[in-house]
C-alpha cells in the first residue's frame, strides 16, 4: 500500500493548482479511510498547514517544496567537521562551520521569482495571523 499513498501524496503536492489538490486529497481520503483512518484523520486534520504553499507564488513553489538547500548545507558541514572532531575550541570549530557554510553559498542557486518575495512576505504575515 505504501506506493500507492506516496503515489497519491506526490499528485497532491505537485498538483497545479490548489483546487486540483484539493480533489487529489479528498481522492485519497476516500480511497484509504476505510483501511487506515487515523492517518487519514491526521492528514486531514492537518490539510490547510499542508498545503499552505499554494498561498505564496507559483515560482516559489519548487523552493518551498523542497529540504535540498538545508540538507545540502549541513551535508557539507557534517562531512568536514566528523574528520575534525577535536580541531580546537569552541570558537574556531564555529569558526570554520561558518566559513564552510561561506563557501557553499557561492554554489547556491538564486530564488526563482525574487521580485515576488514581497509577496511571500505579504502571505507569512497572513499565515501567522491566522
Amino acid at each position: 500500500m505504501q506506493p500507492k499513498v506516496k503515489a497519491d501524496l506526490h499528485e497532491i503536492w505537485m498538483a497545479e493548482t490548489r483546487e486540483a489538490a484539493y480533489l487529489v486529497f479528498d481522492r485519497m481520503l476516500k480511497r484509504f479511510g476505510a483501511k487506515y483512518p487515523q492517518a487519514m484523520d491526521c492528514l486531514a486534520k492537518d490539510r490547510d498547514e499542508l498545503l499552505a504553499f499554494y498561498d505564496f507564488p507559483a515560482e516559489h513553489w519548487v523552493h518551498i517544496r523542497t529540504t535540498n538547500p538545508i540538507e545540502s548545507a549541513f551535508a557539507t558541514v557534517r562531512l568536514r567537521t566528523q574528520g575534525s572532531r577535536s580541531c580546537g575550541s569552541r570558537c574556531t570549530t564555529l569558526v570554520m562551520v561558518f566559513k564552510l557554510l561561506q563557501s557553499a553559498e557561492k554554489r547556491w542557486n538564486l530564488i526563482k521569482g525574487f521580485k515576488k518575495l514581497e509577496l511571500a512576505v505579504k502571505c507569512l504575515c497572513k499565515i501567522k495571523r491566522a
